[in-house]
């Protein structure tokens, strides 16, 4: 198997893990062995010397299995509901294991407005930079309960884009129940053919994004395309993977060729704001 060697000196690693990847397909309850090993690979990446930041879906997956809902929620209301109950919940799941292992986790909850505001950027960037230097894993989601146009838009793919390129980080790793990009669906099209490496995102790429299949997740392969736009703009490597087995995460980082890899591009110019409009965010 080709290596990505270079990839073992990346030092600040945003991980995003959806829904469909911590949850069990049958009933959408957490899958708790799953959860312990994301746990353990990332207090390895830890106990390596990196920082590691974990952007979790998953709140409102949780909180419709707690209250009895056998379907997903479509009032906002419910949707907050959900998320409110679920969120509680799932960070003390992540407190405990995490706790397990010697580490110590921390809650972030953004909204769009955390990122337009400047005033609330930085603030939000003095956060996560502190929280770093404790030696704290922050735990990220968007703040579901309170932010109504971002319950309805928004998708962590996105966001874990925005966090790596607020914090400047090496390495943007997006885990779903995808292997990576294919230049069509390969569930419809069995000529569909693997991608391994991305130079550039064009428009021709971006017009092979679908939407999500998922029951409880909300982004497709449009939402990472874009999260890809976003974060290798700011300099950072994406890696679109399965996450199936979260053990891929410390094969990824020794180099194994797994996912298809978007390379970042370095851009002098780049400046978050000015994307983030032209994403429509």
């Amino acid at each position: 198997m080709e290596t990505r060697e270079y990839l073992k000196d990346k030092r600040r690693i945003v991980v995003k893990i959806g829904s469909s990847s911590i949850t069990h397909e049958e009933t959408g309850a957490l899958n708790l062995t799953k959860l312990e090993v994301l746990v353990r690979e990332l207090c390895d990446l830890k106990n390596m010397g990196k920082d590691v930041i974990l952007v979790s879906s998953g709140a409102i997956a949780v909180g419709r299995q707690a209250v009895g809902f056998h379907h997903r929620p479509q009032k906002l209301a419910e949707k907050q509901a959900c998320a409110a109950i679920g969120q509680a919940q799932l960070m003390m799941i992540y407190q405990k294991l995490f706790s397990e292992y010697g580490h110590r986790a921390a809650q972030i909850l953004m909204t769009k407005n955390t990122m337009i505001n400047n005033l609330n950027r930085k603030n939000a960037l003095n956060t996560f930079e502190e929280l770093l230097a404790m030696g704290a894993i922050p735990i990220v989601n968007e703040n579901d309960t309170v932010a109504t146009y971002e319950i309805e838009f928004g998708d962590n793919d996105t966001l874990s884009a925005i966090v790596a390129a607020l914090l400047n980080a090496d390495l943007l790793i997006l885990l779903s129940d995808i292997d990576g990009l294919y230049t069509d669906d390969p569930h419809t099209c069995p000529d569909a053919r693997f991608i391994d490496d991305v130079e550039t995102i064009d428009g021709d790429l971006m017009r092979m994004g679908k939407g999500s299949s998922s029951s409880v997740g909300t982004g497709g392969m449009a939402t990472k395309l874009s999260a890809a736009r976003i974060a290798t703009a700011a300099g950072a490597d994406m890696i679109i993977a399965n996450g199936e087995d979260f053990h891929i995460l410390h094969r990824i980082i020794q180099g194994n060729k797994l996912g298809t890899l978007f390379k970042g591009q370095h851009d002098k110019d780049f400046y978050l704001i000015d994307i983030l409009e032209e994403e429509g965010i």
